[in-house]
């Protein structure tokens, strides 16, 4: 059965806020509430690919203590930029 894009996005809103690590709770729920609707197929794919990785290390990548990995680099640095204007 295929998945649609209003269960897609669904899935990945709560994906986003049931991390493991409050901050990135925080920080992935306000980011998907505001920017997954207006994202295109791609952008999704590579944001749900972003969910499947470690707290620890998506921490780490969005509060810039480590250099993101180049596949997920310019969406983490949307999503810190974000972030900043919600503070």
């Amino acid at each position: 059965m295929t998945e649609t894009h209003e269960h897609r996005l669904k899935r990945m809103k709560m994906r986003s806020m049931r991390r493991g690590i409050k901050e990135m709770d925080i920080i992935l729920s306000h980011y998907a509430d505001h920017k997954l609707a207006g994202m295109d197929a791609a952008a999704l794919d590579l944001y749900d690919a972003l969910l499947h990785e470690n707290d620890q290390d998506l921490y780490q990548w969005v509060s810039g203590q480590v250099a993101a990995p180049e596949r997920f680099s310019a969406l983490m640095a949307d999503i810190a930029a974000f972030s900043e204007t919600r503070n």
